[in-house]
């Protein structure tokens, strides 16, 4: 630990504490999950229900694309409702007709004021009271209630066939004709949609909230914020004052003024090394990542478009073919490859640089096995949610080689174990080549966090084989957002900043000191608010008090760090100018710098924006989620994946020089496309969502009604302008890319001496003592000094 044992004990301590609570707390998640009854009765004993049945219908549901078809709970898509919050509001309004014509002979609507306020109170009272009893496994309901789960279970029934009276519905949510042929499943997936509306309607304990803490809001029975949200709303607004407060001025008083900046070396060190078999191997890598993100863009675009005309394409109707729940089920997941596709390929060019320039044995059979074993999980899972929402799949098979209806792990668990068995196999690759340089002496400490982070990524992703088909939809929510928010959001960033420090020390651009200690602080910094932070997804997934208290205060702290990214930015920025041959690599560091922009915007500004408990109470499961996941998911890990690609592509083709225009085109049109689709589209359609979800509640925000109004109708039709941007910048990248792989321009290769003859080369141009402490400095310990001699 040398020097840095004082941030490596806060990082440990800081890890030890979080999983510690993130463990804790995650045992309230199972202990506490709202209960699927062993069977549901009326007061007359008529059996109209059991676990079963209910977890039947679960699998029902995702075998239709699940959380990809609407949502539940507020996770999922946004052009069909939130079936919770729908069928919640259609019980209730069957409850109340159902009620108005025993009691007065007439239906709700025609009542006066007075009688209309005296059912309201009796249906609160009906709905909210609790009815499960745990003794006997058993949740018994009124005759009257049975009627109207009777009512609302029928409509979907019609809804999710090819009745003829609802294909307009069908058509505005975005659905398919069809969409769930067996009749039997219907009704099974019914009793899902009843049981999670029960929850979200039913006190926990007497004269408290929810099971889902009073989500989703309905005015009709008194589902309205909790004490302890606005509570820990404020609560969280302090903390992110105080920790930027305390962050600015650890920066102003504590940061080190003293250290010297390092002297560029005249030639790129990174070039001093041969390009490696393996490395060499990496550029069917980069094009499988722009492949993919090809293919992503035009899905997005696709699936955007399903949003305006909910079956067809410019007339055309393809949704029998492939309607909305699989293509953007394909839009997420193709994302999902092509990042994870760039960030393996940049930890598997830097493996040989860490090991001194050397390939272990067999490194380059590692690589390509890697690689179709991710064409094998791409080509596998993109069939699997094919042939599962076409419904072709046999039942039995859906969650296994089909669909499992969570959104970003949507993949067949078959293909989720490939995924997880690859992402453990670059771990192994990458510690082959990591391993022998550990064993040199120096330091060692930013080689130590580049390899725990590794070590996090490939094993981490496995969190997300902790639940089953059958699994409660509280306790898979809790390991969903493991690998959601923990492996991609925690374990990536802790990634991204140790290999970016870890080149840029490598390129002599910054002293190994200051690269090992800002990462070991922002690793803290990451870590502090990610790990217990993950909670802030499940306020309203089932949990109780404790989860919202803990999600909402540490989450705050996540966009604490996000703050100087700016500066971050610019520091990256200024290193093109630190030695000639940067201008060689200044197009993926002006990715790196849209990456620190969009940390700050897109995860801070509009994740904040959705993140206190009384801010999502509102808006969980509107666009405002999607405004934040685009700006973050592409603004942040797209644009790094980019960045990385270029880099790699930079050195595996020492010839190529970069088409400035192309590259221009490429960077400001994806940024301008990005920010035009945010701010024209979906915030706007998201604020105006928000209103009406405070106002009247979240199945009106999400409703056919209201989404359909000519001003959403035409916002999303605007949408239609970024996305042309944002497309043709991702082709320019893209055609770089594949240009440079296939086609590089002829120039004078960039360095082919051997790395101790270009090493001296560089340094013999300055005086010794120059040499010396640059030297000193600059190296990244990888080597264990050997480049000095």
């Amino acid at each position: 630990m040398g020097r840095y044992r004082k941030l490596w004990w806060t990082l440990i301590g800081i890890l030890a504490a979080t999983f510690a609570l993130l463990g804790y707390v995650g045992t309230e998640v199972y202990r506490k999950a709202p209960p699927i009854p062993g069977q549901v009765v009326t007061e007359n004993n008529q059996l109209l229900m059991t676990r079963d049945s209910i977890l039947d219908g679960q699998t029902a549901w995702q075998s239709v694309g699940g959380m990809q078809l609407g949502s539940i709970w507020g996770h999922g898509a946004y052009q069909a409702p939130d079936w919770t919050a729908d069928w919640l509001h259609r019980e209730l309004n069957a409850w109340l007709d159902l009620a108005a014509r025993d009691e007065y002979g007439v239906g709700y609507a025609e009542l006066d004021g007075r009688r209309q306020n005296a059912l309201q109170y009796e249906l609160k009272t009906a709905y909210r009271t609790n009815t499960y009893h745990a003794d006997t496994d058993t949740l018994v309901i009124s005759e009257r209630r049975a009627q109207a789960i009777a009512q609302t279970a029928d409509y979907y029934s019609r809804l999710f066939s090819d009745a003829p009276e609802l294909q307009g519905t069908r058509e505005n949510y975005a659905m398919k004709e069809n969409t769930l042929p067996d009749h039997e499943r219907r009704e099974r997936m019914a009793q899902f949609f009843f049981w999670t509306a029960w929850a979200a309607a039913t006190e926990r304990y007497a004269d408290g909230a929810t099971y889902t803490n009073n989500w989703p809001h309905e005015p009709l029975i008194d589902n309205k914020p909790t004490a302890e949200n606005i509570v820990w709303s404020i609560a969280s607004v302090a903390l992110l004052i105080a920790g930027v407060g305390l962050l600015v001025w650890g920066w102003a008083f504590l940061r080190r003024e003293d250290e010297e900046e390092v002297a560029a070396p005249v030639k790129d060190p990174i070039t001093t090394f041969a390009l490696t078999p393996s490395q060499q191997a990496l550029g069917k890598y980069l094009f499988v990542v722009v492949a993919l993100f090809t293919a992503q863009v035009f899905l997005g675009g696709f699936t955007a478009h399903y949003t305006v005309e909910g079956q067809s394409f410019y007339g055309i109707n393809v949704s029998e073919w492939f309607p909305y729940s699989l293509v953007r089920t394909w839009h997420i997941q193709a994302a999902l490859f092509w990042i994870a596709t760039g960030f393996l390929a940049a930890g598997l060019f830097l493996a040989p640089v860490i090991n001194g320039g050397r390939d272990p044995k067999f490194q380059k059979l590692g690589v390509d096995i890697l690689f179709w074993a991710l064409i094998l999980v791409v080509v596998g899972s993109f069939t699997g949610n094919y042939l599962a929402i076409a419904q072709i799949m046999p039942a039995e098979w859906n969650f296994w080689l089909g669909h499992q209806g969570y959104e970003y792990v949507d993949l067949g668990r078959l293909w989720q174990i490939g995924k997880f068995l690859g992402v453990a196999f670059w771990l192994v690759l990458m510690l082959r080549g990591i391993g022998p340089a550990l064993r040199q002496p120096g330091d060692k400490n930013l080689l130590a966090l580049l390899t725990a982070s590794v070590i996090a990524i490939g094993l981490f992703y496995g969190a997300g084989l902790a639940y089953g088909e059958r699994t409660h939809i509280s306790v898979m929510e809790y390991w969903r957002w493991w690998v959601v928010h923990l492996w991609v959001e925690g374990f990536f960033e802790v990634f991204a900043t140790a290999a970016l420090a870890f080149i840029f020390c490598s390129m002599g651009l910054v002293s190994r000191t200051m690269a090992t200690a800002a990462s070991l602080a922002s690793a803290s910094l990451f870590m502090l608010g990610g790990v217990p932070g993950t909670f802030h997804h499940l306020y309203f997934s089932g949990t109780t008090t404790p989860v919202m208290a803990v999600g909402a205060t540490f989450s705050a702290l996540e966009v604490v760090p996000l703050v100087v990214l700016g500066y971050e930015a610019w520091e990256n920025w200024r290193l093109k100018h630190a030695a000639p041959w940067m201008q060689n690599i200044k197009w993926p560091l002006l990715f790196f710098v849209g990456v620190a922009f969009w940390n700050m915007l897109g995860a801070g500004v509009l994740g904040f924006m959705i993140n206190p408990p009384i801010s999502l109470y509102y808006v969980q499961g509107l666009n405002t989620t999607a405004t934040h996941a685009h700006a973050a998911l592409f603004g942040v890990y797209g644009l790094l994946a980019l960045g990385f690609t270029l880099l790699v592509l930079r050195y595996i083709r020492p010839q190529l020089v970069f088409n400035d225009k192309l590259m221009s085109i490429g960077f400001w049109w994806l940024n301008i496309g990005l920010a035009m689709m945010l701010f024209t589209s979906l915030l706007p359609v998201g604020v105006i969502q928000f209103l009406a979800s405070a106002s009247e509640g979240m199945w009106y925000a999400r409703s056919e009604a209201f989404l359909q109004s000519d001003l959403l109708h035409n916002l999303r039709w605007v949408r239609t302008i970024g996305d042309v941007v944002f497309i043709v910048g991702a082709l320019a990248v893209c055609w770089q890319v594949v240009k440079g792989l296939f086609f590089p321009d002829a120039s004078e290769p960039v360095g082919a001496e051997s790395g101790a003859q270009a090493y001296a080369l560089a340094y013999a141009e300055s005086d010794q003592a120059a040499k010396s402490e640059s030297v000193d400095s600059a190296c990244c310990g990888n080597c264990g000094g050997n480049h000095q001699a």
